[in-house]
C-alpha cells in the first residue's frame, strides 16, 4: 500500500499540516470586509464586489495550476509539493498584510493559488496511506481538521481583528511558515518509487485531465455533483462576513464566533458521524443525506431574520458535510493507486472552477440585492437561495449517476437492512 512505515502516525501529521493550514485561512476571515472597506473607501455591500474578485483570482490560479501539481505529485511524490504549496501560503498572508492598495491583495492571492495544493494533495496523501474500505472514513479526518481550523482560527482572528485589520494576516503568516517548518522535518513521503508514473504534459491541465479521467466509469458524474456542492459551499466562505454584516450589523469578533460555531458542528459530522454514517448506509446513501440536508440549510438562511434563527440553519448546513468525504471515498475506490494524485488534482480544480465562478456569481448578487436602488427587493440571503438551488441540480445528477453505476441499493443499519 505504501512505504510509510507508521500510516496512522503519518495520518496524525497530515491532518495536523490541513489543521494548521486552514487555521491561517480562517483567522482571516472575520475582518476582510473590515480591510476591503479600508482599502476601497465603499460600504461593505459594494466591497463584497471586490471580494468576490479576490477570491475568484486565487481559485482560477488553482483551477489551472492544481492538474500540474496533482500530476507532479504522481510523479515526484506528495511531500514536495505540499512543502510548496505552505511555503506560498506564507508569502501569500505577507504579502496580504503589507498590501498598500487592494492590487497588492490580488498579487498575494495568486502566489496563494498558484502554490495552493495543499488540501488535494493532502487527500491524495491519505488515499496512499488508507486502505480502500477506510478512504471514506478517512478523508472525513480531512473535513474535521478543516472545521477544527475554521473553530480556532476566526474566533483568534476575530479577537486579532479587534487590534487591527493587519494583524491576522501577520499572524496567519507565522502559522504557515511554522507548518512548513514542521513538514520539513517531520512529514514523511507516502508514494513509493515504483507507484509513482512518468508526468504527462497532456493529463496536467484541466480539459486533458478531465478526458483522462473520462476512461473510470462515471466519476465525471460524480466530479459534477461535486461541483454543484462546490459551488453552494461558497456562500458560506465568500459571503458569509459580509452577510452578517449587512443583515444584523455583526462586528469582527461576532462574525468569527459565528464561523467557528459552524466549525464545531463541522468537526462534529466529519470526525464522529461521518463513520457511523457509512457504516450503517453506505457511503452512496450518506452522499444524498447530506445533499439533502445542506439544501435544507441553504434555504432556510436564504430567509432567516433572527440571530437564533440563523443558527438554527447552521445544523442542517453542518450535516452537509457527510457528502464530500463520501462521494471522495466513491470516486477514489474507483480509480487505480497510480492516479489517486490526479485525482485529487481534478477534484482540487473542479472546487478551483467553481471557488472562480461561484464567489463572483454570489457576490455580485449580494451587492445588487443589498445595495442597488435597480434590485426588485432587498434580498441579501439571495446567494443561499441560489446555492440551494445548485444542490437541487445536484440531486438529479447523483440520483442518476448511481443508478446507472449501479450503486443504488437500500440503506443499511448494521448488516440488516432497514
Amino acid at each position: 500500500m505504501t512505504g510509510v512505515k507508521n500510516p496512522r502516525l503519518a495520518l496524525i501529521f497530515i491532518l495536523v499540516t490541513v489543521f494548521i493550514d486552514i487555521l491561517g485561512l480562517g483567522i482571516i476571515v472575520p475582518v476582510l470586509p473590515d480591510l476591503l472597506e479600508e482599502l476601497t473607501a465603499e460600504k461593505v455591500s459594494s466591497a463584497a464586489a471586490y471580494g468576490g474578485f479576490l477570491i475568484a483570482a486565487y481559485a482560477l490560479m488553482q483551477f489551472i495550476f492544481s492538474p500540474i501539481l496533482g500530476n507532479l505529485s504522481d510523479r515526484f511524490g506528495r511531500r514536495p509539493i505540499l512543502l510548496a504549496s505552505l511555503f506560498g501560503l506564507t508569502l501569500d498572508y505577507l504579502l496580504m498584510g503589507f498590501a498598500p492598495t487592494i492590487m497588492w491583495l490580488f498579487i498575494g492571492r495568486i502566489v496563494a493559488g498558484i502554490m495552493g495544493a495543499a488540501v488535494s494533495t493532502a487527500t491524495a496523501y491519505i488515499a496512499d496511506i488508507s486502505e480502500k474500505e477506510k478512504r471514506a472514513q478517512n478523508f472525513g479526518l480531512i473535513g474535521a481538521a478543516f472545521g477544527a481550523g475554521f473553530i480556532i482560527g476566526p474566533a483568534i482572528g476575530g479577537q486579532l481583528g479587534e487590534i487591527g485589520t493587519r494583524v491576522p494576516f501577520f499572524a496567519a503568516a507565522g502559522i504557515a511558515f511554522l507548518n512548513f517548518v514542521y513538514g520539513y522535518f517531520i512529514l514523511p513521503e507516502s508514494l513509493g518509487m515504483r507507484k509513482r508514473r512518468r508526468f504527462d504534459a497532456k493529463r496536467a491541465n484541466p480539459l486533458g485531465m478531465l478526458i483522462s479521467l473520462k476512461k473510470f466509469p462515471y466519476i465525471l458524474s460524480f466530479l459534477a455533483v461535486l461541483m454543484c456542492f462546490s459551488f453552494a459551499l461558497q456562500s458560506y466562505q465568500s459571503i458569509w462576513s459580509f452577510f452578517a454584516k449587512e443583515r444584523f450589523s455583526w462586528t469582527s469578533g461576532q462574525i468569527g464566533l459565528s464561523v467557528s460555531a459552524f466549525g464545531v458542528m463541522f468537526v462534529v459530522v466529519q470526525a464522529i458521524l461521518i463513520r457511523p454514517a457509512i457504516k450503517w448506509f453506505g457511503e452512496t446513501w450518506s452522499v444524498a443525506f447530506g445533499l439533502c440536508f445542506a439544501m435544507i440549510g441553504y434555504f432556510g438562511l436564504a430567509f432567516v431574520d433572527t440571530t437564533i434563527a440563523l443558527y438554527a440553519f447552521l445544523v442542517p448546513g453542518a450535516l452537509g458535510g457527510l457528502v464530500v468525504p463520501s462521494l471522495n471515498g466513491i470516486m477514489s475506490n474507483g480509480v487505480t493507486d497510480n492516479a489517486q494524485g490526479e485525482l485529487q488534482g481534478g477534484v482540487n480544480a473542479i472546487n478551483s472552477m467553481t471557488a472562480f465562478v461561484a464567489p463572483i456569481v454570489l457576490t455580485q448578487l449580494f451587492a445588487y440585492f443589498s445595495h442597488s436602488p435597480n434590485a426588485p427587493m432587498y434580498f441579501p440571503g439571495v446567494p443561499f437561495f441560489a446555492s440551494g438551488l445548485a444542490i437541487i441540480v445536484g440531486v438529479i445528477i447523483f440520483s442518476q449517476a448511481v443508478v446507472r453505476a449501479g450503486l443504488l441499493s437500500k440503506p443499511k443499519l448494521g448488516n440488516k437492512d432497514l
